[in-house]
């Protein structure tokens, strides 16, 4: 199935939590920090539909960053708005994320990424 891809912003304690736990079981890993290098259109839309659910989950809409770029927290944004805002700003993807194979978590609580491992 290959390596665990986690998005990871090393600023965050709860990414930096996640990639300790994942480390912890010894889990096969891919990090990206995805500020150093921001995702691509596609790679956002996959992210999204590996997510499921609700497209909002992946905004971070707490981060006073969210209500500078012009953006409205009490809105519900499609999958396609998620997408378009995440590309321009990359800083306000909720982290950490962790995709494998055709399943992905949000860290939120940090252990559901373990939930992957299953």
């Amino acid at each position: 199935m290959g390596a665990l891809r986690l998005y990871h912003n090393p600023r965050c304690s709860k990414s930096r939590e996640a990639l300790e736990l994942l480390k912890a079981r010894r889990a096969a890993l891919e990090v990206v920090e995805y500020l150093d290098a921001p995702l691509a259109k596609a790679e956002l839309e996959r992210l999204v539909r590996l997510v499921g659910g609700d497209p909002n989950l992946l905004l971070r809409r707490k981060d006073p960053k969210f209500k500078a770029a012009g953006l409205d927290s009490g809105k519900t944004y499609t999958a396609r708005e998620v997408v378009a805002i995440l590309a321009e700003h990359g800083h306000l993807m909720e982290r950490p994320i962790a995709v494998l194979g055709q399943r992905a978590a949000i860290g939120r609580p940090v252990e559901r990424v373990l939930e992957l491992l299953e």
